[in-house]
């Protein structure tokens, strides 16, 4: 299944940094509002060690990771629902997005121009925060009208949509973003067309610098992750097989990017599984709860309804027999049908009915 992750912040905030790291694309990072003209796209392999060590056991031609998509977002300012800025144009971009990431400035340095004169990461924050509910209110309202005005001679389906958009809008009036409602699948369905920007999950992504103090100033229940840019930058500059080592070196766990994929792996609810042989030994993503010919749907959409069992081992088990036939004269690899719910680092084998 694809992700795609929306970056959105104010201008000069260290967004298209970010991204030039992640992505590894070339992409301008100016030190003046507004350099990112067009969002840019880049798609990125999402880096995995379980996927390294089935592919020491199964030999294959070839290694292939689950990717992530990065939009990165022209910087927005207060008023650009209203076309401040470069206008809410931008904001359209984000709609299609399965996540957002709101990088917020929390580093100073007198080199690099903040757009409303001060660091202040919570005002920025809900600077950001409130022009995707204005945004939001604009969708809704626009609904709204024509629901009211059908509602009066249309069937119960409108009725309930009416309901539906009233208690969204009065949420919105009051500050609050769409996520922080509680909706049924069936309200869900509803209201997907209308593409709502803070009914996306959302994490915060603080850029700090090295005399950061810790705190985060939000209070929120969404994820929030500091980050060092310059520290980031300095890490992807190294050939791959030295990052690791200078990234202990620094007393770290582990990379940005890769703090950043985790959380939103665990934030949007989803799982990785593998498939590994001689040809290729690849990772998949899935939505956690997944059952297995939804998995093997990932594969390919016929292999749902052609799904007879699924031979599943966990990796790690895997990797200790050393190869499948070896799982099996063990009796590690189990047999499992349509019931079964894929877990986090299953390797499976789908026999299909063709």
């Amino acid at each position: 299944m694809s992700l795609s992750i929306g970056i959105v912040g104010l201008p000069n905030v260290g967004k298209s940094s970010l991204f030039n790291i992640l992505t590894k694309k070339g992409v301008e990072a100016a030190n003046y509002p507004f350099c990112t003209i067009d969002p840019n796209v880049g798609v990125v392999k999402v880096p995995d060690s379980r996927l390294n060590a089935l592919a020491e056991v199964s030999k294959p031609e070839k290694i292939i990771n689950t990717t992530i998509e990065f939009v990165d977002i022209a910087g927005l300012v207060a008023g650009a629902h209203k076309g401040e800025g470069l206008g809410n144009k931008f904001l359209a971009n984000i709609r299609e997005c399965d996540a957002i990431c709101e990088v917020v400035r929390d580093f100073k340095d007198g080199n690099i121009i903040h757009v409303s004169g001060k660091v202040d990461p919570k005002g920025d924050k809900e600077t950001i925060n409130m022009e995707l509910i204005f945004a939001d209110l604009a969708t809704v309202e626009k609904r709204l009208d024509k629901v009211r005005r059908e509602a009066r001679s249309g069937g119960k389906e409108l009725k309930i949509e009416l309901v539906i958009l009233e208690r969204i809008f009065k949420a919105l009036s009051d500050g609050l973003a769409v996520r922080e409602l509680v909706f049924s699948d069936e309200e869900l369905l509803v209201i997907k067309s209308l593409s709502l920007l803070t009914i996306k999950p959302i994490i915060y992504l603080l850029n700090v610098d090295e005399k950061h103090d810790g705190s985060d100033f939000f209070g929120v229940s969404d994820p929030v992750i500091k980050v060092n840019v310059k520290t980031e930058e300095e890490i992807a500059a190294l050939p791959e097989n030295e990052q690791a080592e200078y990234i202990k070196e620094l007393g770290l766990e582990e990379s940005g990017l890769d703090k950043l994929i985790r959380i939103a792996y665990q934030t949007l609810g989803l799982d990785t599984f593998f498939t590994t042989g001689k040809d290729e030994t690849r990772a998949w993503t899935i939505k956690r709860g997944s059952k297995a010919p939804e998995a093997a749907g990932e594969i390919h959409t016929d292999f749902i309804k052609g799904f007879v069992r699924a031979e599943v081992i966990a990796w790690d088990k895997f990797v200790e027999c050393g190869s499948e036939a070896r799982a099996k004269e063990l009796g590690l690899m189990r047999i499992e049908g349509k019931e079964y719910i894929v877990k986090d680092g299953d390797v499976c084998n789908f026999l299909i009915n063709k």
